[in-house]
């Protein structure tokens, strides 16, 4: 019978230890962006707590999303032996109500988490089909509202309610959390100035670990250092940048134990950032703006916590607008970075100011002088006979689109247009006639001597001009915005990716001597190349190339040239060269006429899958292209009137944004529209360059963009 009793006993203990552990412990699942210190603060538990409750976590690095943690709600230690086996996920605060919104054209997961303050795991959770798919216009969406936070409430956030466990002291409390004993009393009045009880259970007000925001609070933030042999005053104050008596007055237990002993665990400051010097070599940097929280910065710099911390201690003193952080410069690889800065990401369309009202100058060689709108028959065989002309036409007919684009979004723009007429003695005629003051941009002309002429006099109303299709000049000018990428931008875009997939493929060389620099910048990429043999700079040494191509490695041969005649001789012979036993693809860094000439088989670059760097790409049937078929009546828009819509509207939507390009442009990175890119990128001397670029391969007798991972 008292063996009954007792196993029944044993079974009621058990009962209640798991029901007393239920209510006092639960487990969390790390997810994207938390830290222990944020995870502790969301539990009123510090994090030394939830350490010492997961001995698999060393320190804060180690916790890594996806992680699952012990957390012990009352604020003691969990042993190994009590964790239990099964964990659930605290469920997180659900919304006050909902509205809905319906998704225009072109509207990014940014721009709707930024208009309704929200993240983008709250809009994905009220929305589950935004996990399987994108973002399309026409969806109709639950926005989740929040309960708003008042001044009151967001300062109450930097602090939290602890519980007083057992034999523990102010000191040891203090010492914790990183203050003094004064600032304890501080934050805590009805606290005994006289005294250092603390009674088991009671509760007192401290910061919350790395707050968020600590404007109000001032205090001083320590470290544990515990004392190793041989280690004296003079060299410890060395080490930590503090005289030998501060390091008393903080730790009087060292006057009481006759100085310094191996094994004292003292409280020091923390060490100041020794990573390195601050310049644009190894950091880059972002400027605080205002209503941010050090939660939402890491997740938009991808940066943990404690390395914010460590690289910027200032922000123990509170989060400031303004405050300029550094972050290590390999993490220039995944945000935007222009000229050292990281840019926050800005849909333009979603921040249009319609107060700003841009003042445009088209500038462009219509030819009007030319040609005699009345001989119908004429006027086109100029317009397809004349480059000038045809892109001066094909460039504004896009514009117009681009006009009437920004009018839709509510921008007024008041617009002037003059016709060069290809004449220098033009250009300087309209320059001296016309008032530039308050333009705020002028797009042309297209020559090069004319583009001089009127950046030097837009300059000295510090007005920006915009090349249409020039990418540099041998003139500097500071205001000129070169809308088409260098060749050196376009073969690096090219070579850097090609570098970066390369396996053990055999690489061949194929230049002739006008291109000797695309051909020491392969070789600089990739120096195991082959260089093939070219006989009089205008053919292949033949029998001698077809050794150098490999039947164990794939072959990537690049062909330079602007000879149409070599590349129709090249790609034919690798055509040829096209077995199962031996595999060759085509490149180039420099996509010159020569192989879009009639003399290059299609099919044979198909076959050879034929990829070279670009600075446009084909648009497809969009709602630019739809726009243009309904105003031109049906008829479909060439390369020209795409970059004319795209630079344009380009230039539109910056000045919308801002009403000066050039303070636009220190804060707008990569954009994108129907066939054209543009980031640009200011040399303060010579101008402002664009480095956006694609990559293009011919496919099944199509030309494509190449996506990552593509080749």
């Amino acid at each position: 019978m008292k063996k009954s009793v007792l196993v029944l006993g044993l079974v009621v203990f058990l009962m209640a230890t798991v029901q007393v552990f239920a209510q006092n412990r639960t487990t969390h699942v790390v997810k994207e962006g938390e830290t222990l210190q944020s995870i502790s603060r969301q539990y009123r538990v510090t994090p030394y707590t939830i350490l010492q409750s997961n001995k698999e976590i060393k320190t804060a690095a180690d916790v890594k999303v996806n992680t699952i943690l012990i957390i012990p709600l009352d604020g003691t230690v969990i042993k190994e032996e009590e964790k239990p086996k099964q964990e659930e996920v605290q469920e997180e605060d659900k919304p006050i109500g909902f509205s809905r919104h319906r998704v225009r054209k072109r509207e990014t997961f940014f721009g709707l988490t930024q208009k309704y303050e929200i993240t983008e795991e709250q809009l994905k959770r009220h929305n589950r089909q935004l996990y399987a798919e994108p973002l399309k216009k026409g969806m109709v969406l639950q926005i989740p509202k929040y309960p708003e936070r008042t001044e009151e409430d967001e300062r109450e956030l930097d602090f939290e309610t602890y519980t007083v466990l057992p034999k523990e002291t102010r000191w040891s409390i203090a010492h914790k959390y990183g203050i003094t004993i004064d600032s304890m009393l501080t934050l805590n009045p009805d606290l005994e100035k006289n005294s250092n009880y603390l009674a088991v259970g009671q509760e007192l007000k401290l910061p919350r670990p790395k707050g968020d925001s600590l404007e109000d609070q001032q205090v001083d933030l320590f470290t544990s250092f515990t004392v190793p042999p041989k280690q004296t005053l003079y060299s410890l104050g060395k080490e930590y940048g503090i005289p030998s008596d501060s390091i008393v007055k903080l730790n009087p237990e060292i006057m009481k134990l006759g100085g310094l002993k191996e094994g004292m665990v003292l409280r020091l400051p923390k060490k100041k950032d020794t990573s390195g010097e601050v310049n644009t070599e190894n950091f880059i940097f972002y400027e605080v703006k205002p209503k941010q929280n050090i939660f939402r910065l890491t997740q938009n710099l991808k940066i943990t916590r404690d390395d914010l911390y460590r690289l910027n201690p200032d922000l123990e003193n509170g989060l400031k607008a303004g405050m300029v952080l550094k972050l290590p410069r390999e993490n220039a690889d995944v945000l935007e970075v222009k000229n050292a800065l990281i840019l926050d990401k800005i849909n333009l369309i979603d921040s249009v100011n319609v107060q700003n009202t841009p003042n445009l100058v088209f500038m462009l060689p219509f030819r009007l002088d030319r040609i005699n709108i009345n001989d119908r028959k004429k006027t086109v065989n100029q317009i397809k006979s004349r480059r000038d002309i045809s892109l001066s036409f094909g460039f504004y007919s896009g514009a117009m689109i681009a006009l009437d684009s920004i009018k839709k979004l509510g921008v007024s723009v008041n617009v002037k247009t003059f016709d060069t007429e290809l004449n220098q003695a033009k250009v300087k005629e309209i320059l001296f006639r016309e008032n530039l003051n308050g333009v705020n941009a002028i797009i042309g002309p297209i020559s090069g001597t004319a583009l001089d002429e009127v950046a030097v006099q837009a300059a000295t109303n510090n007005i920006p001009v915009i090349a249409p299709v020039a990418s540099q000049r041998p003139l500097s000018h500071g205001n000129v915005f070169y809308t088409v990428p260098t060749e050196a931008v376009l073969r690096d875009k090219m070579l850097s990716y090609l570098q970066k997939i390369h396996t053990d493929q055999n690489v061949v060389i194929i230049a002739d001597s006008t291109h000797q620099v695309a051909h020491d910048s392969i070789l600089s990429k990739f120096p195991a190349a082959q260089i093939a043999k070219i006989i009089d700079n205008k053919s292949l040494h033949l029998d001698e190339f077809l050794i150098q191509l490999s039947e164990e490695k794939e072959n990537w041969v690049f062909v330079e040239t602007d000879q149409a005649n070599m590349v129709s001789s090249v790609s034919s012979i690798l055509n040829s060269a096209i077995t199962e036993e031996m595999a060759v693809r085509m490149f180039t860094t420099n996509h010159s006429n020569a192989f879009e000439n009639g003399a290059v088989q299609v099919t044979h670059l198909s076959k050879l899958r034929f990829a070279y760097p670009s600075f446009y790409r084909e648009s497809g049937n969009d709602a630019f292209t739809h726009a243009y078929r309904k105003r031109y009546k049906g008829l479909k828009p060439d390369r020209y009137a795409v970059r004319g819509f795209d630079v344009t509207f380009d230039i539109l939507l910056k000045l919308a944004h801002k009403n000066n390009l050039f303070e636009t442009s220190k804060i707008i990175g990569l954009t994108e529209y129907t066939g054209n890119s543009f980031d640009y990128f200011n040399n303060w001397s010579v101008g402002y360059y664009n480095r956006a670029a694609y990559l293009m391969e011919y496919d099944n007798l199509r030309i494509k963009e190449i996506k990552l991972n593509d080749l």
